[in-house]
């Protein structure tokens, strides 16, 4: 049995693999591969008692095939009295992970960044005229002699915004996240 998850953090994909562990205590192998980030530069593999790279690795290269992110595997596994060798491990965690994926609703997203800024009043003007002119909005802010105010932007446009927002002397980006 395989499930896919939608996931966006490790604590998450952690509740994911417990609760299957628990669900399914009598199965010998609860192997999983899972891939964080808008690039999937976070991922990790598990082979649960599995011989080296014959779980995991099937299962990451199908989320990879798939070009996911933010998604998590788990491969269920019961012994049933066939050894299959690590081949055949390898063929039936990625069958496993194949149809799991191939029956899974898959919503795309959209990739943001978020700032914290901080700037003098006489700025907010400026400032703002650049986040109308972009049509962005802000979902945080603060507005006294010192303002501060956070913005969500797509990714692919953050450098524009920055490149714009440049010239203004007092604006500082205090905090900036995915």
């Amino acid at each position: 049995m395989a499930f896919a998850y939608p996931v966006n953090d490790e604590e998450t994909i952690k509740e994911k693999v417990d609760a299957l562990r628990k669900k399914y205590f009598d199965a010998r192998h609860h192997c999983f591969a899972w891939r964080l980030g808008a690039d999937g530069e976070h991922y990790r593999v598990n082979d649960d008692g599995e011989p080296s790279n014959s779980a995991g690795k099937p299962i990451l290269g199908q989320i990879i095939s798939f070009e996911l992110t933010n998604v998590l595997v788990v491969v269920v596994r019961y012994f049933g009295g066939v050894l299959l060798g690590v081949g055949g491990l390898m063929q039936a965690y990625k069958q496993a992970t194949l149809d799991a994926l191939s029956h899974a609703d898959i919503v795309p997203g959209t990739v943001t960044e978020s700032f914290l800024f901080t700037f003098d009043y006489p700025d907010m003007n400026r400032i703002l005229k650049v986040l109308k002119d972009m049509d962005l909005e802000c979902s945080q802010q603060h507005f006294n002699l010192s303002c501060s105010m956070r913005v969500t932007v797509r990714k692919n446009l953050s450098a524009t915004m920055l490149q714009k927002l440049e010239r203004i002397e007092s604006l500082k980006i205090t905090d900036y996240r995915l």
